[in-house]
């Protein structure tokens, strides 16, 4: 395969010491399967968690589910996307002293940060929910407030251990960082069974998940010499670091619009019954597990590496990376895709414990679920590419594409939803997506020469080949038992899905498609 020859000038040269600490150069397949193996446990134990949590009624979980949104929305920008990919790339190019440093300076601003809006968020918590509300809400906002002023701690929680995880990937130590959202897991199960059913204990088993995330990174940290002292100090990289995530505030502005508007019109009354909200958080656990385990898992894997080779101008190399990371991914996202779009149903089954399950809840799972699947693929391939972006130390153009699809996606949400009804969600979401990669392709082909003709190539052999799979997979569920609860569930789901899967393989074997010998030997694995 011939690459395009690189940009002579593909970005600024990174700032700092010549030298940059050195990274132990491990395997990228052994650290793809830490980070899938981890973040396999990681799903699997949040479906659990999701099961336990269907067993409270629609009072209860509906308005859980929007106390969470707001310490989950603050985290996107302050801990988890904006972390990983502002501070890496910068603590990249610093020596062992440096990285100290730096660590120190940026954990005492994040902790400084996290407590001014706690206490912002404990008393503006009235306003937030009617925020999230509708008119007419088919959510009860008193318990909502209460329960928000309870759980806003876990941004502090959750912003601490993504310190923690920030750290210990950039040196790719992916072990314990992939392992602890199981323990976050974990810790809210036996929470939830073993705590009172009331809306108190509820709130703070989500913290003693939060604080079960954070303690098992401690161990690593210290062993590995990395745990920060956090201080109020100053650092020349902490500037760069924050205008890197200076961007993320439209992103994460622009999510967030995008989020009031999903949230407000699942809780219209008029529009949608109790239980909707439900719905839509099963059918984002769903597709969270399987877009963790395929896509976000192997970028999560790749990126110290893309940031490596941007930190040594090492561009060859870098669009080496691209290419395979943009094949592999999507040569297993493919068949995810059509799968799920053909078995959502029998997916959103596995939740529900009881023969008697909550019917709207299911059916709105089920819808937006189906729709969801779509956009597998096409956010597979902005994942990547954003990341390529965020290890050039690019970070506005990503993110401002980013925010533009997020308005774009918002639109479309209003345009389709109230015509196709809950597919529309998924039907916006694969439309933008859609859209933005092919800007990031655009903007990076400008930069570094994208490999459009080998990934069109690539594409064009897996996605025939992955709605085969789905057909098959939809016409051998048309003989499984009806869908509604776990045991029906895991036999569609084993029987249709593994027909399914047999073709896309059997079919990828026929056309020798180098990404096979990979999935073996990971199976094997």
């Amino acid at each position: 395969m011939t690459l395009p020859p690189p940009a002579p000038d593909p970005g600024p040269p990174p700032q700092g010491p010549a030298t940059p600490a050195p990274t132990p150069r491990r395997s990228l397949r052994v650290n793809t399967l830490i980070v899938m193996a981890g973040t396999l446990g990681s799903r699997l134990s949040g479906i659990v968690r999701t099961q336990v949590m269907a067993l409270f009624g629609n009072t209860l979980l509906d308005a859980f589910l929007i106390a969470v949104k707001v310490p989950n929305l603050l985290r996107e920008l302050l801990a988890e996307g904006a972390l990983v990919n502002s501070f890496i790339p910068v603590y990249k190019t610093l020596d062992a002293a440096g990285r100290r440093q730096l660590a120190s300076a940026f954990s005492g601003v994040l902790i400084a940060v996290n407590l001014l809006l706690m206490g912002l968020g404990i008393l503006a918590a009235p306003l937030i929910v009617d925020l999230l509300l509708a008119g007419s809400p088919n959510v009860e906002r008193g318990l909502a407030i209460y329960m928000t002023q309870l759980v806003m701690p876990f941004l502090m929680l959750i912003s601490l251990a993504s310190v923690a995880m920030g750290l210990l990937n950039a040196d790719e130590h992916f072990r314990e960082s992939s392992f602890a959202p199981v323990a976050f897991n974990l810790a809210g199960i036996v929470a939830l069974l073993l705590l009172p059913d009331t809306a108190t204990w509820l709130a703070f088993g989500w913290l003693i998940g939060g604080v079960a995330q954070l303690g098992v990174q401690l161990p690593a940290l210290r062993r590995f010499g990395l745990l920060p002292t956090p201080a109020l100090i100053r650092h020349p990289a902490l500037g760069r670091v924050l205008r890197q995530m200076a961007p993320f505030t439209l992103t994460a502005g622009a999510r967030q619009f995008l989020n009031l508007y999903v949230t407000r019109l699942l809780s219209n009354a008029q529009l949608f019954p109790a239980g909707t909200q439900s719905g839509y958080f099963y059918a984002e656990t769903l597709f969270t597990t399987v877009n963790g385990l395929f896509v976000v898992s192997p970028a999560l894997a790749l990126f110290p590496r893309f940031s490596q080779h941007a930190a040594e101008g090492n561009w060859k190399a870098f669009n080496a990376l691209t290419v395979q990371a943009i094949r592999t991914t999507t040569f297993l996202a493919a068949p995810m895709s059509a799968l799920l779009a053909a078995l959502a149903p029998y997916a959103v089954s596995i939740i529900n414990l009881r023969p008697t399950y909550d019917v709207p809840r299911f059916e709105a799972a089920s819808g937006i679920l189906t729709g969801w699947a779509l956009a597998l693929v096409p956010w597979a391939v902005v994942t990547l590419l954003l990341r390529t972006f965020y290890a050039r130390e690019r970070a506005r153009e990503a993110v401002i594409v980013s925010a533009l699809g997020f308005v774009l996606e918002v639109g479309l949400y209003a345009l389709l939803v109230p015509r196709v009804g809950l597919l529309g969600f998924g039907f916006g979401t694969a439309l933008s997506g859609l859209v933005i990669g092919a800007v990031l392709a655009l903007l990076y082909r400008r930069a570094l020469g994208f490999p459009s003709r080998a990934v069109a190539s690539h594409l064009l052999r897996v996605v025939p080949l992955s709605i085969a799979a789905g057909v098959v997979a939809w016409l051998v569920s048309r003989l499984m038992p009806a869908p509604g609860f776990i045991v029906p569930g895991v036999v569609g789901l084993a029987v249709a899905g593994g027909a399914g899967l047999a073709v896309y393989l059997a079919g990828a074997l026929a056309l020798r498609m180098p990404e096979v010998a990979g999935v073996l030997r990971r199976l094997g694995r």
